[in-house]
């Protein structure tokens, strides 16, 4: 209940200073600290220093642009020439349509898929606001949800993805009266209520499309066929069924209550959107239809005279403009002082009015002066101390933020806060003013509107939450509903625990109007409301005859002009979409959800409300999990908000844009003064020359590559450039592929190939583990694990390693089977590698697997066919490939290729190809024996000689004679080091430094090892086969250590020769 804990804040803190102040700058520390690193942020941002994100000192690529006459809708042509460069612009075009209009994102293209297996997966896309664009966390939440739904079809799942828009009640309206302002000078009250809808309708046809191209521009592949608007006829007969069953169940019931007003937009709001803004004292703020500052962060204490009495009773308020509606003053009936007034009155000195002296044990006799000044229609604490008292309450301030009439001629129309200023006057004029001092309070803040939250007194829709949270609760504990990530939890339950009755009356015109109707009956003499509901006018009528008992014709019916709120019907959306309450097939079919996947800050607006209406209006969950990501974050770790102004539009990285379209957004945004400075100071140094054109794939990749559960994510546009470099990476790779395979090489099966060579088991054992990854991570929905494990595999073990490896096997010079065997492990390395990526990078695994298809050495698969409908790489399937072996060996010829290319970057060689002797064990002299071809390819050395000690040699064939004197030396391990012949000048300055810092690095390690193994607790609490562990590993450093000190020794001597 944020808000009524505001007021008890409020109530508190008026009471006493002292103690008070130092319990609100508790509950403000957080805030207090927040602001502090907000202002640390800004200051880094205006300052000198900062520094220019280097990621993006980029240079304007070639634009390159698919020319080819494709009609909308129609394959792209991928017989045209290959480009020489990867271009984001030329591959995302033509592929999505032709997607869209072959219906490969619904459902029913299930039944034609080969592999499909008899499983469903089925969500709905968050439904943005209609009002708005998309922004990075919106482009977030697509890309994992695509990810998931383009990996769940390709396994062969019947999958639906249901897209949809939120008519965002109070967002729109304000949008359209901003509008109808504008271009025609009127208010919305100048208009009937149809008149105003059709203006809305017609802006929604203009504007609200804008959403959905953008969806299609990130490559969502949603069931277009199946887009649900809240505002659609048939989900507005839905909301209408979910309010007639709660009020009929006595879920949603009317009552006068207090409710969160703001005077700004004239409704009112639920509790979740108020935000509690902690000042530490004297504040100023801006608020909405105040041309100055607002003053809060001050308590004044009056007195009141006692009526008949020389006495006074002294109250202190952070709102002094609400005395007007004070109907009693309340104290401790144990409270020594005010025994002798106890059932006395006080005199209001504006009003006339006589006020009780009421005792009430909630009354703390610590606080302040013990005494409460009751105002209950504008405080929560007041309105319940006011039922048990049977007291009357006074409303002084109007739905528009004005005093109202009861207050008196002097303040009737005055503004609330200007009010404020008028009665501290009057008291200090009358001489009942007591003081006034700074005071740390909360203040309840709309997040809608920014207007400082009014609590009203109306007659209000409620839904009655306590039933239903304890269900949602339970589900979550007894296991039928998962929370992902699982800290969540015990979030979950704390809110649900402590929920409040759910305001869902909005005073608006834009939205689902109430099916409820006001009843007046012939002849009535009762002044009491007298309400019915009904899916339509003509069964609330019924419904009223059956009722009171009267005939429908003399029944007169007039509907609540209220709107519901918009979080009502989006918590219908898992079923609605669907066709509930009408028992459709895709009800059947695809009920409850699988999964609901949306940013954290939803858990409560939106995740909460879905499951308390799913399970109580259908009786079961809406989905059975909940995957929760991160808010996504700008370089500087700011949120990305639009009153920040930092706020970037995907379709700005996908086709790029320069700084001054950036900053001319800002510009528009209507940004405080400071706010647009930092903003557009923050856009200079992070974007110099503007964002470049990154695509899709590039975005999506970038976005899935970050541990999405968990903490925030602070994204930098260097990463997405740099995922923009593999995918560049990518297409040169297939471009190496077409080009080997152009010279007429045909492709075989794998099971065709046996026996493989060392190189090729390895590179298909690195595919077989990287499958696996990918099959374990994407279970758990850890996506930056799928994309680090493809990342590297791509570029670590298939670039980097086994291309480089098999080039000089395709020379005209060498003859044999090893190099048609290469192209083919090749081919299927890039062909299985675009299917793994392709749920991440949908449109470049196209264009690239599409190339590659004429190469097929299976029976082709149909032209018709699309990469998004092939089978998902099964570790099952390539399990015949797994070597376990060969890729723990080859980690260490890693290694030696790694020192061994250390030694030729000191040397300074370029194109020389060096003799190199390894000094090693048996058991690693036998595995440089294995991969010595790909040693001398990577290493790029001329030969591999071998050097063991005797009593190792087993079969190992007879030993090299020892390396010439001036060799360079590099340490692999603690058992090999490597010899280089150098023939030119050697850098011997550069190499000692390195081994001497190298040396400096793993004397720490093993003195702390040292320690530990010479602890006197050691022997004792520590296992055997630990300490057997740590004594290898003493063992190892030292042995590392003392080749290290041998090599400085030689370089030492080889420098001392050179200068001879």
């Amino acid at each position: 209940m944020k808000m009524w804990r505001t007021g008890l804040v409020w109530r508190r803190c008026r009471l006493h200073t002292s103690t008070c102040s130092s319990k609100a700058s508790n509950i403000s520390r957080p805030q207090a600290e927040k602001q502090k690193r907000k202002r640390e942020r800004e200051k880094a941002i205006l300052s000198s220093q900062s520094t220019k994100d280097e990621g993006l000192n980029w240079t304007e690529k070639e634009r390159i642009v698919y020319t080819a006459q494709t009609p909308p809708g129609e394959k792209k042509d991928t017989s045209v020439a290959f480009p020489a460069a990867y271009s984001p612009e030329y591959v995302e075009s033509s592929w999505y349509q032709w997607w869209e209009k072959e219906g490969f994102f619904r459902p029913e293209q299930h039944e034609r898929v080969p592999h499909a297996v008899e499983r469903t997966f089925s969500l709905c896309i968050p439904p943005p606001n209609v009002t708005g664009t998309l922004h990075l966390g919106h482009a977030l939440t697509v890309a994992v949800e695509d990810a998931l739904v383009r990996w769940r079809r390709m396994k062969g799942h019947r999958v639906l993805w249901v897209p949809g828009c939120d008519h965002a009640g109070i967002a729109t309206q304000t949008v359209v009266e901003r509008r109808l302002q504008r271009e025609t000078g009127k208010r919305r009250q100048d208009l009937s209520r149809d008149e105003f809808l059709k203006e809305v309708w017609k802006w929604k046809e203009e504007k609200g499309e804008e959403i959905y191209h953008q969806l299609r521009q990130m490559g969502a592949s949603l069931d277009w066929t199946r887009a649900c608007f809240t505002m659609d006829p048939s989900f507005s007969r839905a909301v209408t069924e979910a309010f007639v069953r709660l009020c009929d169940s006595g879920l949603i019931y009317r009552s006068e209550a207090l409710v969160n007003w703001s005077c700004a937009l004239q409704s009112a709001i639920s509790d979740i959107e108020v935000d509690s803004k902690e000042l530490c004292g004297r504040t100023l703020l801006r608020v909405p239809g105040y041309d100055r500052p607002v003053e809060f962060g001050t308590m004044v204490t009056f007195a009141y005279p006692i009526e008949g009495h020389d006495g006074e009773v002294s109250v202190s308020t952070t709102r002094p403009e609400t005395m007007l509606g004070d109907v009693a003053v309340a104290v401790h009936p144990d409270d020594p002082r005010y025994q002798a007034v106890h059932g006395k009155q006080c005199r209001h000195p504006f009003t006339g009015a006589l006020l009780p002296i009421i005792t009430d044990s909630t009354v703390d006799m610590q606080l302040g002066t013990g005494a409460v000044k009751v105002t209950p229609a504008h405080d929560h604490s007041d309105f319940l101390l006011s039922q048990r008292h049977s007291l009357p309450r006074v409303t002084v301030i109007g739905e528009d933020g004005t005093m109202t009439p009861p207050c008196g001629d002097w303040l009737q129309g005055v503004k609330r806060f200007e009010a404020r200023l008028q009665v501290v006057d009057a008291l200090v004029e009358k001489k009942l003013f007591r003081g006034k001092q700074e005071h740390s309070m909360a203040l309840p803040i709309c997040s809608r509107s920014g207007d400082v939250i009014e609590p009203l007194l109306k007659k209000q829709w409620f839904v009655q939450c306590k039933e239903m949270a304890a269900k949602a609760i339970q589900a979550v504990e007894a296991g039928e509903l998962e929370i992902i990530p699982h800290f969540y939890t015990k979030t979950w339950k704390n809110w649900l625990s402590n929920i409040s009755d759910w305001c869902i009356s909005r005073q608006l015109w834009w939205g689902h109007q109430i099916p409820a109707y006001r009843v007046e009956l012939p002849n009535a003499s009762d002044t009491n409301e007298q309400w019915v509901w009904g899916r339509s006018e003509d069964e609330a009528r019924h419904r009223a005859s059956v009722k009171y008992g009267v005939t429908p014709e003399s029944i007169s019916l007039t509907q609540d002009p209220d709107v519901l709120d918009t979080w009502f019907s989006s918590g219908l959306f898992p079923f609605a979409m669907l066709g509930w309450p009408q028992q459709t097939k895709d009800l059947e079919q695809f009920y409850p959800n699988s999964l609901l996947e949306t940013g954290s800050d939803l858990i409560f607006f939106w995740v909460a409300r879905m499951v308390m209406l799913g399970t109580e209006l259908t009786g079961q969950l809406p989905f059975k999990q909940v995957l929760l990501h991160s808010l996504v974050r700008d370089k500087h770790g700011r949120k990305m908000s639009k009153s920040l102004g930092n706020v970037i539009d995907p379709l700005d990285v996908i086709h790029g844009s320069s700084l001054e379209s950036l900053q001319q957004k800002v510009r528009a945004g209507n940004l405080d003064p400071r706010e647009q400075l930092v903003a557009m100071e923050a856009q200079t140094k992070d974007f110099p020359k503007g964002i470049p054109p990154c695509g899709t794939d590039a975005l999506r990749w970038a976005l899935c590559s970050h541990r999405t559960q968990g903490e925030d994510i602070n994204l930098s546009m260097a990463q997405v450039v740099s995922s923009r470099h593999f995918c560049n990476k990518m297409w040169q790779t297939v471009r190496f592929a077409l080009g080997v395979l152009a010279n007429g090489t045909a492709v075989e099966t794998l099971e065709k190939l046996a026996p493989l060579g060392r190189m090729e088991r390895w590179v298909l054992s690195r595919l077989y583990s990287t499958v696996r990854q990918c099959e374990q991570s994407f279970e758990t929905y850890e996506l930056h694990i799928v994309t680090s494990a493809l990342h590297a595999f791509w570029v670590n073990s298939l670039c980097d390693v086994y291309m480089e490896y098999m080039k000089p096997l395709l020379s005209p010079h060498t003859e044999g089977t090893e190099g048609r065997v290469a192209c083919s492990v090749l081919f299927h390395c890039v062909s299985t590698s675009l299917a793994l990526i392709s749920p991440f990078m949908p449109f470049i695994t196209e264009e690239l697997w599409q190339r590659l298809q004429p190469h097929q050495p299976l029976p082709p698969v149909p032209p018709s066919s699309s990469l998004c409908l092939q089978p998902y790489p099964c570790s099952q399937q390539l399990a015949p490939w797994y070597f376990p072996d060969e890729e723990r060996d080859f980690l260490f010829v890693q290694e030696v290729v790694r020192v061994a290319r250390s030694l030729r970057a000191q040397s300074g060689l370029t194109k020389e190809r060096p003799e190199m002797w390894v000094e090693c064990s048996s058991s690693q002299a036998q595995i440089i024996q294995d991969y010595s071809a790909a040693l001398k390819t990577l290493g790029r050395v001329s030969s591999v000689r071998l050097l063991c000690p005797p009593t190792q040699r087993e079969d190992l064939g007879p030993s090299s004679s020892g390396p010439p004197k001036g060799c360079v030396v590099g340490v692999v391990d603690h058992t090999c080091k490597l010899h280089l012949e150098v023939k030119i000048g050697v850098n011997v300055d550069k190499q000692m430094a390195e081994l001497s810092q190298r040396r400096d690095r793993l004397r720490p390690k093993l003195e702390q090892l040292l320690s530990r193994v010479q602890a006197q607790e050691h022997h004792n609490k520590v296992s055997p086969h630990v300490r057997e562990a740590l004594a290898r590993k003493v063992s190892a450093l030292e042995q590392e250590l003392k080749n290290i000190e041998e090599q400085l020794q030689q370089l030492t001597q080889l420098s001392q020769d050179h200068a001879q």
